[in-house]
């Protein structure tokens, strides 16, 4: 079982990698446009990227999403990324830890995460029916700063050894979220989180939740990719977008992280505007890290904060928070999604206070 589990990993690296070589595809991030103020913007001296999450204070609002981890390869793609988010102060997040917790001959490698980066922000990574001892031990494991916990039932519907036993999913993840003793993320793995599930999350206490819509990393031509007919291609395009489910929320949402089709710093902007506190990237630093390994990743880093601190500036924005009150305009696909879940998006192009329309909405 765990040489199956392992040649299923490589599997996934060499797969979303060939995704990421086909290109950046269109996703609902293109939907999003910010209102251009021309005399709204500020000095980028006085941006702040500094954002605080799970508790702790991170440098920008960017993370290294979950990808891999349990073999030799993907252990060294995972030292590499633990080199860079050491020299760059990047939170990451592990891929999924339960083959290690089947084999703990193999959590030697995700320990190594760690001795990489002694004093980073790490998210330790299980699978929603993994029970709350094996919670335990993958914080343990890497003394990690929280838990995220990945919710995969399409994923697992295509793939050819997958589970299709959904229903205990619920009491295991509040069993998880009892347990733990760091806080708990939930993440979607590229199909996104409805209004109904960040609903339940919020009352399941969990303390924030990262929707990972589709646009990115697609698991469902993964999988298919490894089964012999081919034949769950319909399934393509299954789920939200990311931008959906930032716009189509629950009156009391848990904190919110986002991820899923981040090809750029303007998708990480557009995400924040919409009400992410930070945003993952998963494909697009998996193919730096291929091509270019750590040195590659301290580049792309530091390349995407310094243009992360420019668009702000250029927004007017000295905070991220200060994002959620620019004007956007919301079209193509996602507006047609916003109407028919009768979610109202004109009010995204009237956020801001120091504009006229902005002022003339006040007034009516």
């Amino acid at each position: 079982m765990n040489d199956e589990a392992a040649s299923r990993k490589d599997d996934h690296v060499r797969l979303a990698a060939a995704q990421q070589d086909a290109g950046p595809r269109r996703n609902g991030f293109d939907d999003v446009a910010f209102v251009h103020h021309a005399l709204g913007g500020i000095d980028a001296d006085h941006v702040s990227l500094g954002v605080e999450v799970a508790g702790r204070r991170w440098p920008f609002p960017l993370y290294a999403n979950a990808m891999t981890g349990g073999t030799d390869r993907t252990t060294r793609l995972n030292l590499d990324l633990a080199v860079a988010a050491r020299e760059t102060g990047l939170p990451l997040a592990t891929g999924s830890m339960s083959i290690a917790l089947d084999d703990p001959d193999r959590m030697v490698g995700f320990r190594r995460i760690r001795e990489e980066n002694p004093d980073g922000f790490l998210l330790a990574n299980i699978g929603v029916e993994r029970s709350p001892d094996d919670a335990r031990r993958a914080v343990d494991a890497l003394r990690a700063d929280a838990l995220q916990v990945h919710l995969n039932s399409v994923q697992e519907t295509v793939m050819p050894e997958g589970s299709r036993a959904f229903s205990g999913w619920d009491a295991s993840l509040a069993a998880i979220v009892e347990a733990a003793e760091v806080p708990v993320i939930v993440k979607e793995v590229g199909f996104g989180l409805s209004a109904r599930t960040l609903a339940r999350l919020g009352e399941l206490g969990v303390s924030a939740a990262d929707v990972s819509g589709t646009g990115g990393t697609d698991f469902v031509r993964i999988e298919n990719a490894r089964r012999p007919g081919r034949d769950y291609a319909e399934l393509i395009g299954w789920g939200q977008s990311t931008v959906e489910c930032l716009l189509d929320l629950p009156s009391r949402p848990p904190a919110l992280l986002a991820s899923g089709g981040v090809r750029s710093p303007l998708d990480v902007t557009r995400a924040l505007a919409l009400g992410a506190q930070a945003v993952g990237v998963s494909g697009s630093f998996l193919a730096v890290l291929i091509d270019e390994g750590a040195d590659g990743m301290v580049r792309r880093v530091r390349e995407w904060t310094e243009r992360l601190t420019e668009l702000f500036a250029l927004l007017g924005a000295a905070t991220a928070a200060d994002l959620t009150a620019t004007d956007l305009i919301i079209r193509g696909a996602t507006a047609e999604y916003c109407r028919a879940r009768d979610i109202d998006i004109t009010t995204f192009a009237r956020r801001s206070s120091g504009t006229r329309a902005g002022e003339e909405h006040r007034a009516r």
